[in-house]
This record gives C-alpha cells, sequence and structure tokens, in this order.
C-alpha cells in the first residue's frame, strides 16, 4: 500500500468521508462514509498525521467509488469523543440533544461491552496526545466505568444507560477548560476556579433547559462532586444521591491516574488504595477495584524472565493477567509481541514499570486486533 499525506483542505467537516483515512502505518483512523466532525476533531488527526491508500484516490479520480472498510475498535474510540463534543454542543437544541445524547450512550455502551478490557485499556493508557482534548476523554472513560461498576452491582440495564448519560454530561460546562487547564498546567484564574467550583450546577440547568426531566439523572449531575457527610462542593451536602456517589467515585478515580502535563498519573496501585481507604465498606468501592484488579490492561509489568510486558487481559485471579510482551530483558523490542500467561512461574509478575512511554509507539490494535478479542461476555463480573 502507497500512502500519501493528507492536508486539511482534502477533507470536508460535515460530511461522509469519500477515501479511507489511515494512520502512517497504515491503520484505519476512519472509515469511508465516516465524518469528521468539527475542526477541532480535523486538527487533532492532522497532529496525529493522516493518509490515504494513493490507489483508492486514483479511482476516486477515475469515477469509482471507494468500499468502506469496517471501522475497528480503536477507530470507534476514537470517533467516539467526537460523537461526545458534537452531542454536548448540542445541548441548546432540545430535539438534537435528546437524539444525540442516545446514540452516544448506545456506542459508549457498545464499545465497551464488546470488549471491556481494551476499554480499561484506553483508560489507563491515556495518551500525551490526548490531553487537549483531555475534558472529552475522561467523559468517555468516567462513562464506561460508571457502566462497568452498575453492572457489577447488579443495576438494571436503563439505569446503567442512565448512569452513562450522567457521566457524559456532568462535565458539560467546562469540558474546554478542563482541556486548557490538562495541556497547560497553569494556575486557573479566580474566574476559572470559580467555573469548575459551579460546574455541576450550570451543567444542571444546561440539562434542566435542554428537556432533561429524569430528576436521578439531574440530581446525580448536580451533585457528583458533594460528598456523603457534608465535605464535597458546591453545596456541601451531608446526603448525596447513590448515582452521583458512583459519578464522583469514577471521575476522582481517573482523574488520579491521568497524566497533566504538570504532574504524572498517580499508579494505579496507590490509587486504588487511596478510594479503598476512603470508604472500606462501600459497595461501589469494592466493585471497582475489583473490575480494575491488581493489573489492570493497559499496565506495565516486569516479569520473572525479564521480559516488559503490557497487561492486555484481567485474568482468572487478580494476580494473574495475560499480556503482551514488548521487549525482553536485554531491552530489545520485540517485532511482533507475543502474548504470555502471568501465571505461569517463569512468567510471574516482579514488578510494575513506572516508565510507559514504549506503549505510546504501539497501537492497540497490535495487541488486540482490528476488532478485539472478546464479545459481550468481557464486562461479565466474574474477574
Amino acid at each position: 500500500m502507497q500512502l500519501l499525506k493528507l492536508v486539511a483542505e482534502q477533507i470536508q467537516i460535515g460530511a461522509p468521508l469519500p477515501f479511507n483515512v489511515r494512520d502512517a502505518s497504515g491503520g484505519l483512523l476512519l472509515a469511508c462514509g465516516q465524518i469528521v466532525i468539527s475542526p477541532a476533531q480535523l486538527a487533532s488527526l492532522l497532529t496525529r498525521g493522516m493518509y490515504a491508500d494513493a490507489e483508492e484516490l486514483r479511482a476516486l479520480k477515475a469515477g469509482s467509488r471507494v468500499a468502506a472498510e469496517p471501522p475497528p475498535l480503536a477507530a470507534r474510540w476514537s470517533q467516539a469523543v467526537w460523537s461526545i463534543d458534537a452531542m454536548l454542543k448540542t445541548m441548546p437544541d432540545a430535539l438534537r440533544f435528546m437524539g444525540s445524547c442516545d446514540e452516544a450512550a448506545s456506542e459508549v455502551i457498545a464499545l465497551a461491552l464488546q470488549d471491556g478490557d481494551l476499554a480499561i485499556y484506553h483508560a489507563v493508557r491515556q495518551e500525551n496526545l490526548q490531553l487537549r482534548q483531555y475534558g472529552l476523554t475522561h467523559s468517555l472513560y468516567v462513562a464506561t466505568l460508571c457502566l462497568m461498576v452498575s453492572r457489577r452491582l447488579g443495576w438494571p440495564e436503563e439505569r446503567q444507560r442512565k448512569a452513562v448519560k450522567a457521566a457524559l454530561t456532568m462535565n458539560a460546562s467546562i469540558i474546554e477548560l478542563q482541556g486548557v487547564y490538562a495541556i497547560s498546567g497553569v494556575r486557573l484564574t479566580q474566574s476559572q476556579r470559580e467555573l469548575m467550583r459551579q460546574h455541576p450546577e450550570d451543567a444542571y440547568r444546561r440539562l434542566r433547559a435542554a428537556g432533561i426531566q429524569d430528576e436521578e439523572w439531574l440530581q446525580a449531575v448536580a451533585q457528583h462532586h458533594e460528598q456523603v457527610g457534608g465535605k464535597g462542593y458546591p453545596k456541601g451536602q451531608r446526603e448525596v444521591v447513590e448515582l452521583a456517589q458512583l459519578l464522583r467515585l469514577a471521575d476522582v478515580f481517573l482523574a488520579k491516574i491521568s497524566a497533566r502535563v504538570n504532574r504524572p498519573a498517580l499508579d494505579i496501585k496507590t490509587a486504588v488504595r487511596q478510594v479503598y481507604e476512603q470508604a472500606p465498606g462501600n459497595a461501589m468501592v469494592a466493585s471497582l477495584v475489583k473490575e480494575f484488579g491488581m493489573y489492570p490492561p493497559g499496565e506495565l509489568l516486569r516479569l520473572a524472565n525479564g521480559d516488559l510486558a503490557v497487561v492486555i487481559r484481567r485474568g482468572a485471579s487478580l494476580q494473574c493477567p495475560l499480556v503482551m510482551a514488548l521487549a525482553n530483558a536485554k531491552g530489545q523490542i520485540n517485532a511482533n509481541p507475543v502474548r504470555l500467561d502471568t501465571s505461569k512461574r517463569e512468567y510471574a509478575v516482579v514488578a510494575v514499570e513506572s516508565d510507559k512511554s514504549m506503549l505510546a509507539r504501539m497501537p492497540s490494535e497490535r495487541l488486540y486486533g482490528l476488532y478485539g478479542m472478546h464479545g459481550l461476555d468481557s464486562l461479565n463480573p466474574t474477574h
């Protein structure tokens, strides 16, 4: 395949793509027929580098149509981020918002159900390239984790879906500010701090104006930074609805394990311990801890044989995940990552590696395949 680098003028925002858009290695970023939703998405694609197959471009010029490839999971995860962006921008139009919110929630649920391990991998990996879109990616991962925990708790499907929608909309008024802060790390101004403090109520008002009448959803958004006992904000409420407690738990935990320009991500073990110590008998916290396990997908490990490996699947036990070996004990990179089972003594986990820079060069498709390896049972609470 001969790849030609694309420029902004070759992409029409809001119109179906006439060709498949690929990365520098030929991996599919957007399938023919998919839509670049916004200038921000286009800018992100240009930063990453986008290419097209020269043969497809010649076929288009000759008047032929390009066959669309089914989008791989990685491309669908990327597109989901921009669907959330588009959905939030429809809030002033109640009719459009209702439909786009349903569509965004359905796609998040479908992605997580298709491969729960890949969902956790994306949340743990948190590429620095995504910092500018931190507000959007954070909403996506919080929604995914809320789905996982609520499933483990046995909530009805309709309530699970409500949790996803609440997570996708709880930061509606500060999405851009979250991205600015994540990428700059500069101290917020007084007005920005006040905007942060008031954003739960701002989001509540926006949702109410957009026609949302579900009181549990609305109260969850309004209270998602409150804490039982009165130590939260913006009102210091002592009683907090259950759904708001779930939102806050997922929000705080994922913020802890997400890097910023001015601070590294907290390691998973420490983040898990911190949320557990705050509420050791809480069923939600216990469910989150069980969902992530000791070594969640995306964690980088050193094995007994010296290999450096990344977790791709939670194993039958918390201590024994399935991994892909990326490099040997001498630091030599594996051209083709090797799948290993850490329940075997020679591949046992001996340490967690803090430097995850190697993962930035490892597309998730090389670890999981184009379409993932699990079906609907990947979120079955049996881990």
